[in-house]
């Protein structure tokens, strides 16, 4: 009886690795991964859905709309002033900004539910110079569907024309993001 049932135990588990395994690579094509953890995906040109609608008013008051950067692929970084992680990943994005703003690359900060005030703190004790708008109850996430950012902080790269094309869950680095946006430039030309 045991001998069945380590049979049986056996059997679900390649089952379900096999399932795991079918279930990654049917998410991407020959030009897509995912990373050993998941944390990263970049999603084949063929497999981009629509444009993402993403506006609102910059934590200097302006109106700030994404699809006014049609033509230039976006880094857009879901953070918060009150997460830890972000403070982490903070200076990584400035000069991250600072190294792809003249290859056309522009960078927009997703505030999530935080006071206009404790953002604007952020934003000058790691001096960003990049915008970003606030999505204080947390709606703007949705334009991005099921390849949203589930936690804060989290990074979706648009292509040219708005799609999403690349995710990062979770904090990022200069290093990281210089492969992902790269790639995605790469998939471009």
């Amino acid at each position: 009886m045991r001998k069945v049932a380590a049979l049986i135990f056996a059997g679900t588990c390649i089952a379900f690795l096999a399932g795991c395994g079918a279930s990654a690579s049917s998410n991407t094509s020959d030009t897509g991964y995912i990373s050993g953890d998941g944390t990263t995906l970049l999603l084949a040109t063929e497999d981009r859905g629509e444009p993402v609608a993403l506006s609102g008013e910059t934590l200097a008051g302006k109106k700030l709309d994404v699809a006014d950067w049609k033509g230039k692929p976006v880094v857009v970084n879901l953070w918060a002033s009150w997460c830890g992680p972000c403070r982490s990943e903070a200076v990584e994005l400035e000069n991250s900004y600072l190294q792809f703003k003249d290859k056309g690359v522009q960078f927009l900060g997703l505030n999530t539910r935080d006071g206009l005030a404790a953002a604007k703190a952020f934003n000058d004790r790691f001096q960003t110079s990049y915008p970003s708008i606030s999505d204080k109850d947390g709606e703007l996430t949705l334009a991005f569907g099921n390849l949203g950012p589930a936690a804060t902080p989290s990074t979706i790269i648009l292509d040219s024309k708005g799609r999403v094309a690349a995710r990062i869950l979770g904090p990022t680095t200069e290093s990281e993001l210089r492969v992902v946006i790269d790639a995605v430039l790469e998939s471009e030309s």
